[in-house]
């Protein structure tokens, strides 16, 4: 890219004192308003606006806000809203696009009045107000939460966040429920506990207690401040790498058994068809995933060095590796991965590459910990059955770039 000549003129006339005191009260104008609306300082025109430095800026506010030249938002519908991860530059997602997924709207709750019951198989049942649970020691992780639905396909006009956008990430805060279990006396017998939300739907899942044992939070914050009342305020479980449906939100109260208690939302809900008429249940595990956010659609390439970016994740640990194709799939290299990798959460990769301007397809692929290796689809409709898009879809993205460099969502058939 050229660019053009900064030409400096030198001044061979003096600066008097007067001149300066001049431009000093030309500097204290006052601030006036156009009839078109726009606010301008008094002597400066109204061609001069797009000169930051020819007016005075906007005053601190309570709330900071985007620049209204960003029009990042998500994609909402009536029971979800996608997070826009084509315009993600990191792996936290800010907390007002966090992914949305609601059962009957978002409750509204007085934390002063909210309660959490803690009962069934214990030697104590308890009672813990909002207060009380910010009482005991606290802990904070960084870690994605996904739905178990988050995957569509079909069309080339389909961007990162319709393809996958029903995953985001945060730092979330609050104590772990371990601690809870022992205030309460969990029975060496209960091996399963239910969540109950506080929403109009009354959500409910059964969870093994060895999760609960293991890394389950009872949040409060999330990203440095209180839980927004999309995400579960004031309090939600949050369970790391487990699908989404599982972090109850608006938690209230939480029962110890010795078996599931085979609630709604995990019968005729939140299971996936294999094959010969069988159906999984209890699959609670996010399977490792990866998606090239950039270039992706709607974005258009040029010839030249392009860094290719983008996300991966797995629920069963840290993601070991990425590979980057940009031959549709006939070879494979290594992307870089950006410090930290963390434990179940969302890892950026990088992958620098020269288009000529010829046609092609790139994707991206991640193995995890496990040694476990993201699938295409093919290779998933063999293991299920053909047709048996549902839950716990991870599949390889594919993007078609074309000569002119406009980039189209691949789908597999």
């Amino acid at each position: 890219m050229k660019r053009k000549p900064v030409i400096v003129e030198q001044f061979t006339s003096k600066i008097s004192r007067r001149s300066m005191l001049g431009g000093a009260v030309t500097a204290a104008v006052a601030i006036v308003q156009t009839a078109s609306g726009k606010t301008v300082q008094e002597g400066i025109s109204v061609n001069e606006l797009d000169d930051p430095t020819k007016r005075i800026g906007t005053l601190a506010g309570e709330v900071g806000t985007r620049s209204s030249f960003e029009k990042i938002v998500k994609k909402p519908s009536d029971i979800s809203s996608r997070s826009p991860l084509q315009d993600f530059y990191g792996i936290i997602t800010p907390s007002d696009l966090h992914f949305e997924r609601h059962h009957a709207g978002v409750p509204v709750i007085d934390p002063a009045k909210h309660e959490l019951l803690i009962h069934g198989m214990v030697e104590k049942p308890l009672i813990f107000t909002v207060a009380e649970l910010k009482r005991f020691p606290s802990v904070s992780r960084i870690a994605f939460l996904e739905c178990s639905g988050n995957f569509r396909s079909g069309k080339e006009t389909m961007s990162p966040q319709d393809i996958c956008g029903l995953t985001s990430q945060s730092e979330w805060t609050g104590v772990k429920l371990s601690t809870l279990f022992r205030e309460a006396g969990v029975k060496p017998t209960a091996t399963w506990f239910l969540a109950e939300g506080s929403d109009a739907a009354v959500m409910t899942r059964s969870i093994p207690i060895k999760k609960g044992w293991d890394d389950a939070i009872v949040a409060y914050a999330q990203n440095g401040e209180s839980l927004r009342p999309e995400q579960g305020y004031p309090i939600r479980l949050f369970l790391p790498g487990w699908e989404g449906n599982t972090s109850v939100k608006w938690l209230r109260r939480i029962e110890l058994s010795d078996q599931p208690f085979m609630t709604r939302e995990e019968t005729s809900k939140y299971t996936e068809p294999i094959k010969d008429g069988n159906y999984r249940q209890f699959s609670f595990d996010i399977d490792a995933r990866s998606i090239i956010t950039f270039p992706a659609y709607p974005k258009k390439v040029e010839k030249g060095w392009i860094e290719i970016r983008g996300l991966a994740w797995s629920g069963r640990g840290k993601v070991v590796r990425v590979e980057v194709s940009t031959d549709a799939g006939k070879s494979w290299q290594m992307a870089q991965l950006q410090e930290p990798v963390l434990d179940k959460a969302h890892t950026q990769f990088r992958y620098l590459w020269q288009w000529k301007g010829d046609e092609t397809e790139i994707m991206s692929r991640v193995t995890d910990e496990t040694n476990y290796t993201q699938p295409t689809l093919r290779q998933l409709f063999d293991a299920r059955g053909s047709g048996n898009a549902g839950y716990h879809f991870n599949p390889i993205t594919a993007w078609l770039i074309k000569p002119d460099g406009n980039v189209l969502h691949k789908s597999e058939t």
